[in-house]
């Protein structure tokens, strides 16, 4: 975990239905991701996320409208802002997933194996990099919530496709 976040108070989480959760979040300007105000956002986001039992967690959910999401998975960690999906795999897996702003629920959504993003990290420094497995599945659930959708809504979108492909 960060050191400042060892010193950081957890944000109260959003549910579903708040408003927030289905808008589009704001873009942070490129100039303001190192100012101190968005880094103890960044904070008090992985305090939240550990307090949580998360593995990611996105600004909306902590009821913020900015493209910014924290994830530690799989050993890594990660501070992603104004992400964007640039590449997709053709190959799809189906995982259960659940969310923090859904308690208690798990949905089986069906996302791209191998992706690629682009975003800033928190010092403002542009990245790339290949995602798969696990770790693609944690990017695009909280890219989701980063476009107002949140799993219920991917589920239910994936409806057909599940029945056409006899899973449930």
């Amino acid at each position: 975990m960060l050191e400042n976040a060892k010193k950081c108070q957890s944000l109260p989480l959003t549910y579903v239905p708040h408003d927030i959760l289905s808008a589009q979040a704001q873009a942070i300007p490129e100039q303001d991701i190192t100012q101190p105000e968005i880094q103890k956002v960044i904070d008090q986001m992985f305090v939240t996320m550990k307090v949580e039992h998360g593995c990611g967690l996105a600004a909306p959910q902590v009821g913020l409208n900015m493209q910014l999401a924290v994830i530690d998975a799989e050993d890594h960690t990660f501070t992603i802002i104004n992400p964007e999906i640039t590449r997709k795999s053709p190959q799809r897996v189906i995982f259960p997933e659940g969310c923090l702003s859904i308690p208690g629920k798990e949905f089986s959504v069906i996302r791209h194996e191998k992706i690629t993003v682009t975003y800033f990290d928190r010092e403002a420094k542009q990245c790339k990099i290949k995602l798969k497995g696990f770790l693609a599945i944690v990017f695009q659930h909280e890219i989701d919530h980063l476009n107002g959708t949140v799993i219920a809504e991917r589920y239910e979108e994936q409806r057909a496709l599940r029945e056409h492909i006899d899973i449930s």
